[in-house]
């Protein structure tokens, strides 16, 4: 990212730019960026094309056309699928762009082998966007608090992470509630965050887990009754309960291997801060107690599905069961 960075500082433009991988938000944002870096509000040399059915031929005689007034031709082009395939003839043209024309493809899905693929490798640029690391995500929005004049400690970067994900176009829009609230604070606090920013589904079934884990009954059903309130499905609530209780037997079993926080997300497939808190929840139940909550979990979908057992009355009977003082 530091070429795009760098040719949008500069003004100093390749052909062709190709943005993929599966952070939508900063492709987006690059996006938006050197189109405004390129072109500017010049619409009369902006050709703008998007999905799989573009009519190549009229690409290719948009990039022949001479800019009127200006240096360059952008066009750009959003997943066309054209780097999976039938990318052929556009591909060949690559090797012959004018030197005042620049493509630019936004793309989630890319075939490294396709031919589209190595044509814009050799004409231009590729930058793949992929998810961010917890770090990463906590010095950029590090920067945007700063830049509006506010700051916020690391405990409490992390609390807001884990709080509301490290989806960056979720977090951005938090971020900005979080800096309007605190308008006449320099400083963002905790309850800051939970005065304003919306908990994702996951982070409550973590704070109903914890509560399932000291065997705090009330609060556990306060925390179903709070989703059920907000018209979260019963089954959906389920889902995560079974969903939690397989993480915390996995991070209790890949813990037990001497794994550190790192090596079980990454064993895991999760989000570290998510294997955080899945290892600290597991220390209060036993392997038997995991095994036989995501077994319970398990048969109560399985009741529900078949007519057998009501689904507010079963995921109730189970929350009750294992948040129930022995």
């Amino acid at each position: 990212m530091k070429t795009l960075a760098n040719d949008i500082k500069n003004k100093s433009f390749k052909n062709a730019y190709l943005l993929c991988g599966e952070e939508e938000y900063l492709k987006l944002n690059y996006k938006n960026r050197l189109i405004k870096s390129i072109a500017g509000d010049d619409t009369m040399n902006l050709g703008m094309y998007e999905g799989k059915n573009i009519d190549i031929n009229e690409v290719i005689d948009s990039a022949e056309t001479v800019p009127f007034f200006a240096e360059y031709r952008l066009i750009v082009m959003e997943n066309t699928g054209l780097f999976k395939s039938g990318g052929e003839q556009l591909a060949e043209y690559m090797k012959t762009i004018p030197s005042t024309t620049i493509f630019l493809f936004v793309e989630s899905d890319v075939d490294k082998r396709s031919k589209m693929y190595k044509a814009v490798k050799s004409a231009g640029y590729i930058c793949e966007i992929n998810r961010q690391t917890e770090n990463d995500i906590a010095i950029w929005a590090a920067r945007i608090f700063d830049y509006n004049g506010k700051k916020i400690t690391k405990a409490n970067m992390s609390y807001l992470i884990a709080s509301v994900g490290t989806d960056m176009e979720v977090l951005s829009r938090e971020i900005e509630k979080l800096i309007s609230y605190a308008l006449n604070k320099n400083v963002i606090s905790k309850e800051d965050i939970d005065a304003v920013c919306i908990k994702q589904l996951n982070v409550r079934i973590f704070d109903m887990m914890d509560a399932i884990s000291v065997k705090n009954q009330k609060k556990t059903l306060d925390c179903y009754y709070e989703l059920i309130a907000e018209k979260e499905p019963p089954m959906r609530i389920l889902f995560m309960i079974s969903r939690q209780f397989n993480l915390m037997l996995q991070a209790k079993d890949l813990s037990s291997r001497g794994m550190n926080r790192e090596q079980v997300a990454h064993t895991m497939g999760v989000q570290s801060f998510i294997a955080g808190k899945c290892i600290n929840q597991c220390r209060n139940f036993s392997m038997a107690e995991l095994k036989s909550g995501l077994a319970e979990s398990v048969n109560t979908e399985s009741l529900i599905k078949s007519g057998m057992m009501d689904e507010n009355i079963g995921v109730e009977m189970l929350l009750v069961k294992y948040s129930k003082r022995n």
